[in-house]
């Protein structure tokens, strides 16, 4: 089946030490793969893996991954501590600065509080880095892989599911351009055969009591048909279209187990289609076959812009 680029995915997994994994992915459509991934402090080892996994499941768009790692009952990050260290050296160093500069060097209590570093949260055991450490780097591997894999597995469903609604989308759009399709092929010999009456009308009219060169008309009219013929480009666009149902089908035909990845694929052919589609209002020369075909480009626009959020 084909899927969308639109999806959402979280879950969440417990480590040995008692602390909470939560992951939480987001994506939206984009022309290649891009995966952003951010980890918890420390973990940045990991990142590597965790991307690799999400480029195995996912063929296109934009990815947004965030994990946190919280303590039970500790959401609100522990007992708050003052560097006081720090503080006093940022006092020094701004007073000098304020010598230096002739700026005004009162300080209040908020403006040091919101320096780096001033105040932090305490870190007990299980929650820093000592903790990670003595957890183990593997357990706090599996446990970070297995949720991100649930949070996959939530993103790929609901790509799925919005994908059999673009599917349905489709198919309504190539069929209704496989009937303006028809209308134009019923119409195209019939233009030629007016346009040959016509044509003998004006020179008669024109030529009066004169004798007309038959054989000279009749090479006219000739090549007048061979510029108005679309035979070729009808023949292409019922091609590409039969190609792209068929893209379709091998699609839905792949299963959830391996998902056709086909957003590019049908992008071409539409690409292909607009081109026969243009070719055949340029060298229409009657009211119906143009609006046909105009009829046939606003459909290759919806085409166009639902396979934009096509994987």
């Amino acid at each position: 089946m084909i899927r969308s680029m639109t999806g959402y995915g979280t879950a969440q997994a417990p480590l040995p030490d008692g602390r909470i994994i939560r992951a939480e992915i987001r994506t939206v459509n984009h022309r290649h793969l891009s995966v952003s991934a951010g980890l918890p402090r420390g973990w940045e080892g990991l990142r590597a893996g965790v991307v690799e996994m999400v480029r195995e499941v996912l063929g296109r768009g934009s990815v947004s991954l965030s994990v946190t790692c919280e303590s039970p009952g500790r959401s609100d990050g522990g007992t708050p501590v003052l560097d006081l260290e720090r503080a006093r050296r940022y006092v020094e160093l701004l007073r000098r600065a304020g010598a230096e500069l002739d700026v005004d060097d009162r300080l209040d209590l908020g403006t040091l509080a919101a320096l780096p570093g001033v105040l932090g949260a305490e870190v007990s055991p299980g929650e820093g880095e000592e903790a990670e450490e003595d957890g183990g780097e593997a357990s706090r591997e599996a446990g970070l892989m297995a949720c991100v894999e649930a949070a996959l597995r939530g993103v790929v469903g609901m790509r799925e599911a919005e994908g059999r609604r673009l599917e349905g989308v489709l198919r309504g759009a190539v069929g209704r351009i496989g009937e303006e399709t028809d209308a134009i092929e019923a119409l195209a010999p019939q233009r030629l055969l007016r346009e040959r009456d016509r044509l003998r009308e004006r020179v008669r009219a024109l030529a009066g009591d004169v004798e007309t060169d038959e054989e000279r008309l009749a090479r006219e009219i000739a090549y007048l048909a061979e510029r108005w013929d679309i035979a070729e480009e009808v023949a292409r666009l019922r091609s590409h279209t039969a190609l792209f149902v068929e893209t379709l089908d091998a699609a839905a035909g792949a299963g959830t187990a391996k998902a056709a990845k086909v957003g590019k694929r049908l992008g071409f052919v539409v690409q292909e289609m607009h081109r026969e589609a243009n070719t055949v209002g340029a060298k229409a020369n009657d009211a119906a076959i143009s609006a046909g075909a105009v009829a046939i480009k606003e459909e290759l626009e919806r085409l166009r812009e639902q396979l934009e959020n096509v994987e």
